[in-house]
């Protein structure tokens, strides 16, 4: 294996806001890589013109497609090229602000809003609760893992390319390409949504009932915004994650108004629908064992709910930073959405009934939304419509998580030769145009709505999703485990990284255990008798031999290996990490600092 002595330039990079890769002196190790006198080599580099950086800099997607004309970035040659390419063309347009908003968009979507009433219905309001919990914390010791991994190695790419550098190049492949196929699917769930929600007005305004016309408007919106700056992408989805939030907060504070008498002619409810019908629902047989079955047939939904709070750190090469950002994101991303989650899936427990007739009425509606429910009974009229208006920006916000998080991964598997060179393809303005017309043509999948009923197609995309999200989410943490282990067997001190928490190292292992058991069992109910449907059985375990099969045909085609521990070079990222601090943070003041705890 060749030496790779192009990117052996002096000096460091210009900033560490504008190297956020930080291992000098070569390629992305997540290609392949090994030790040779201190730098990393590349053993199956996607680039064939001679390892010059600057070719690399200069060729297809930097002039020939017409649109991206940036000039190569300055003191470049002992860089990374992926991401000096990156650099080159993604624009840093988002800031702390905008990457924790990012991260509750994703997360606080449909799930919360729409596939609750289901949840309550199978497992009962505590059930429920619990499910959610658990799902909480899984959700707690992903994040944690990923804001260490993230704060050492800041990418683009995110645990893709950390499963790349520190388990295998092949893995790295079948997450990246799992990661794309989950967005692609995700999207079309969320306008399938949106038009299960706007049924909700059919029966007064007919014009509601015609699906097909609000799938192509908020396709067209969707792409819209994909292909806008990432400034105006971030300043879009902090708009909606705010209004999120605020709902969140008003069907709280208003369910414990109803709950508790506080509107005119509505009863004190109290804890009286955890007696009867009571805390648990009995599903599939009786008993306590039927219990924990309703207990754990939410778990796929709750998944779906959590779904998204991965991401934030995808778009580290458009991000300011990203060494402090991305930690802080993920810990305070993770606070806020458990809490708003555990805290609403309490309140509607203690609002609906888990046997009311209107959680499965088979309309397909949002008339389903246990907050509708509540909403209506009480008399409230006025709620149900605004509730539903905001659901549906909610949804809307959801899909553009999504884009972003896919098309970004899309463009770095194009970069390491792990995607068609044409999704290199970038806009002016650093939009990887081609990545977002790539999804654009999947979001197709939602007229699939029109032939099998909305609310159908949407429980199918759930299950779909959350396979690939329980991947993903044993990815980050198989990562941390390795990063921990690499930091073990070369002798050196967890408190070299950037940030970390002496408990993760235990919380890791097990939370991988619960990802893995969950997403086996996710789909249990098709294996008892007479319940087995061959569209619940692929939409539950489709993901699971795609991504074995990905990995596989990678690592035998470019024969990778996973990476013994002691050949990790944690040495230069702890290095690179120490020589290069980044900027200090300004402090925010006056009304913004007194405001900023919704976002910071």
């Amino acid at each position: 294996m060749a030496a790779n002595n192009s990117g052996s330039g002096q000096g460091p990079p210009a900033s560490g806001d504008a190297d956020p890769f930080p291992f000098p002196g070569g390629k992305s190790p997540g290609i392949g890589f090994t030790m040779k006198h201190g730098w990393l080599s590349s053993s199956h580099a996607p680039y064939d013109r001679d390892d010059d950086p600057e070719a690399v800099l200069s060729g297809p997607s930097a002039s020939q497609d017409g649109l991206s004309r940036r000039p190569p970035p300055t003191a470049r040659d002992n860089g990374d090229l992926v991401t000096a390419i990156e650099d080159r063309d993604l624009k840093r347009g988002l800031a702390q602000r905008h990457l924790s908003m990012l991260g509750i968009a994703g997360a606080i979507g449909t799930g919360l809003f729409l596939s609750l009433g289901s949840a309550i219905q199978n497992a009962g309001p505590l059930g429920t609760l619990l499910a959610y919990a658990t799902v909480g914390l899984v959700v707690c010791c992903v994040q944690f893992a990923l804001g260490e991994v993230s704060a050492l190695l800041p990418v683009t790419g995110s645990f893709v390319r950390h499963a790349e550098f520190l388990v295998d190049p092949a893995w790295g492949f079948a997450i990246g390409w799992n990661l794309v196929y989950g967005n692609v699917l995700s999207i079309p769930s969320e306008i399938t949504a949106i038009c299960v929600l706007f049924q909700f007005w059919a029966d007064e305004h007919p014009i509601f009932s015609n699906q097909a016309v609000f799938i192509v408007i908020f396709i067209v919106l969707t792409v819209a915004v994909g292909m806008s700056l990432v400034d105006v992408f971030g300043e879009v989805e902090f708009v909606f994650a705010l209004l999120k939030i605020m709902l969140v907060v008003f069907l709280i504070v208003l369910g414990l108004v109803i709950n508790l008498g506080g509107i005119p002619g509505t009863p004190r409810i109290g804890f009286a629908y955890w007696q009867d019908p009571g805390p648990f629902v009995e599903h599939i047989g009786a008993g306590d064992w039927a219990k924990f079955l309703g207990y754990w047939s939410v778990m796929t939904g709750a998944v779906f709910s959590f779904a998204g709070v991965e991401s934030l750190a995808m778009a580290a090469a458009e991000t300011r930073n990203p060494r402090r950002a991305i930690p802080r994101a993920c810990k305070r991303v993770f606070a806020r959405v458990v809490f708003f989650y555990l805290l609403a899936v309490l309140v509607v427990g203690m609002l609906v009934r888990s046997d009311d007739p209107r959680l499965s009425n088979g309309s397909g509606t949002a008339a389903q939304s246990p907050f509708v429910i509540a909403a209506s009974a009480a008399g409230v009229r006025a709620i149900p419509t605004v509730v539903n208006a905001v659901v549906i920006t909610s949804a809307w916000s959801a899909s553009n998580q999504s884009l972003l998080a896919g098309t970004r991964v899309l463009f770095g598997l194009a970069l390491k030769g792990q995607a068609p060179a044409v999704f290199l393809r970038t806009t002016s303005w650093g939009t990887p145009y081609v990545c977002v017309l790539f999804f654009a043509a999947f979001m197709l999948l939602s007229f699939l709505s029109l032939s099998n009923g909305a609310l159908t197609v949407f429980y199918w995309f759930v299950a779909l999703t959350s396979a690939g999200v329980l991947i993903s989410w044993s990815s980050i943490l198989l990562n941390h485990i390795r990063l921990m282990r690499a930091i073990k067997v070369q002798g050196m001190s967890p408190s070299r990284l950037p940030w970390h928490n002496a408990w993760t190292v235990y919380s890791s292992p097990a939370a991988l255990a619960m990802c893995i058991i969950i997403l086996l069992t996710g789909g249990y109910e098709v294996f008892v008798d007479g319940r087995w449907d061959a569209q619940q059985f692929v939409s539950h375990y489709l993901d699971i031999p795609l991504v074995l099969c990905g990995y596989l045909a990678w690592k035998f085609a470019k024969k990778t290996t996973i990476t013994p521990l002691a050949d990790i070079p944690l040495e230069e990222a702890f290095q690179h990490v120490e020589q290069n601090p980044e900027p200090v943070e300004k402090v925010a003041e006056g009304w913004i600092l007194a405001v900023s705890w919704l976002w910071d």
